[in-house]
């Protein structure tokens, strides 16, 4: 049974939206179904020269502070900090749930309510989706473009094959067992997936409570979200420039 969640939130110069994200895991933590759970948020302050971490401590957060630029140490590092103060009042890893999101993104009311559902059932994590919000940044095709790769998953399959960081949820004991998250500077959320794959833990896949998360261009991990939309406009931009005129003498 779990008996307690720890939110764990990333976050790099993140002054303009934390408190958004802060506001909306509050209103999760507020569901009914978690009553008599405890919830305790910590944000990680990675190498913030702004007012991240002060924002952080209004809305009630903990708040560990590292300068490591790279948000597979800053997630483990910010886990490792919650566990330890969780499992110091004597909590098991098995009665603790480690659910996380990004700074960038706001979580659905029930969010923690149907992760504890998941774990209820025996599920060891849960990976959600994500709808990117603030598309007027971007050239229409490339939402057009993202959204259909995105959802491609739906026409074969009832499960979909997405990790992301901002909505990723683990019982703490199944988390320890496959090492936590390593030091990546991106996808240290599918290399954790994978380690639990690896374990044959039992994973639940829902796309029915994504997290809203922004489709900024001033994206903060490489290889992440902000990246791959990047990426597609980039392509789309190639598409459409017309080829070179041919050297001389070829053809």
């Amino acid at each position: 049974m779990i008996r307690a969640v720890l939110v764990v939130v990333p976050a790099h110069d993140e002054e303009a939206l934390i408190a958004d994200c802060l506001a909306s895991v509050a209103r999760a933590a507020a569901h009914p179904r978690l009553a008599g759970v405890a919830v305790a948020t910590t944000v990680v302050a990675d190498a913030c020269r702004d007012d991240t971490a002060a924002i952080a401590r209004r809305h009630g957060a903990r708040v560990v502070e590292v300068v490591r630029r790279n948000v597979g140490a800053a997630r483990a590092a910010g886990t490792r900090s919650a566990l330890t103060e969780a499992t110091a009042t004597g909590l098991a890893p098995a009665s603790v749930w480690l659910a996380h999101t990004d700074a960038d993104s706001q979580v659905p009311h029930d969010w923690l309510a149907d992760h504890l559902d998941r774990a209820a059932e025996g599920f060891d994590a849960v990976l959600g989706t994500v709808d990117v919000h603030g598309w007027s940044r971007h050239a229409p095709l490339t939402r057009v473009r993202y959204l259909h790769d995105y959802h491609a998953y739906r026409a074969t399959s009832r499960e979909h094959p997405h990790v992301h960081g901002a909505n990723l949820g683990v019982r703490a004991d199944a988390y320890l067992g496959a090492g936590g998250f390593r030091p990546l500077a991106t996808g240290e959320d599918r290399a954790l997936a994978a380690a639990l794959e690896r374990r044959r833990c039992r994973i639940h896949r829902c796309d029915s409570r994504p997290v809203r998360t922004s489709g900024r261009r001033d994206f903060r991990a490489p290889g992440g979200l902000g990246s791959l939309l990047a990426d597609i406009a980039a392509t789309r931009e190639q598409s459409v420039v017309p080829p070179p005129p041919l050297s001389p003498g070829v053809g």
